[in-house]
This record gives C-alpha cells, structure tokens and sequence, in this order.
C-alpha cells in the first residue's frame, strides 16, 4: 500500500488500512475502552466518524487532501471490543472536488453511512498564501 496522506495518523484511534486501491480504501478499527463514553462500553460517535474520515482520505489518498464537509448517519450503537470495518469509495470529481462515501460496518451490519465532500489543494492546508 502506498499511502499518500495523514501518514502521522494514530491508527490506534482512526484504524488501520487493510485494503487500498485508486478511489477506494477499507480500514479495521477495534472498538478501544478509551473510547468509551460511559460505563456502558458505548463508543462516542466521534471515534466511528474519524474512522469514516480517515477511510475518505485514504480513497483520495493525496497528500494535501482535507475534509471540507461530510453527511453522516449514525445507525447503530457500538460496544468496547466490536471490530469495525470501514470502506470509502470517490464516487465523483469536479476539479479539487472529490465526493467519497462512506460505510462502516460491524459483522456485515452498517453502523454509519454517509458521503463525505473532500478536496486535493495545491499545498498542504496550513502552508498559507501563495
């Protein structure tokens, strides 16, 4: 795999790459109790987003890519110790405009779905002006 972008990334917290093609990636995460947010063992949401996200980057996989917006869904919960599995697929681009969605999945069941609006800049976002 040759990755392009967010090389820095905790994959501890954002997963790891498994599989990664032009225009797709899928990236494993296992549920961590340091992401939990109660005694319940429930994941906050914000760990199985940057999972979506991180999948996003790698399907563009440029190294000046960021997120600009993404629409999300949140469909089911998700426990200390469930393994997770997200795939991001660019469906569509339109100059530095790159639409990707996004799924995460657990045992085949979808957990979050939605479409992410990324862009490829010219240099990296904290650069600067030209």
């Amino acid at each position: 795999m040759d990755i392009q972008t967010h090389r820095a990334i905790d994959q501890g917290l954002c997963g790891t790459p498994t599989d990664l093609e032009t225009g797709f990636a899928r990236v494993r995460m296992t549920a961590e109790a340091c992401m939990a947010a109660d005694d319940s063992g429930l994941i906050h949401g914000g760990f199985v987003f940057g999972q979506a996200d991180y999948a996003a980057m790698l399907a563009v996989n440029h190294p000046h890519v960021v997120l600009g917006g993404a629409e999300v869904r949140f469909l089911k919960p998700v426990r200390v110790g469930e393994v997770l599995v997200a795939e991001a697929r660019v469906t569509a681009a339109d100059g530095k405009k790159r639409l990707v969605t996004v799924a995460v999945q657990r045992h085949g069941e979808t957990v979050l779905e939605g479409v992410c609006t990324c862009f490829v800049l010219p240099r990296h976002v904290l650069a600067g002006p030209a």
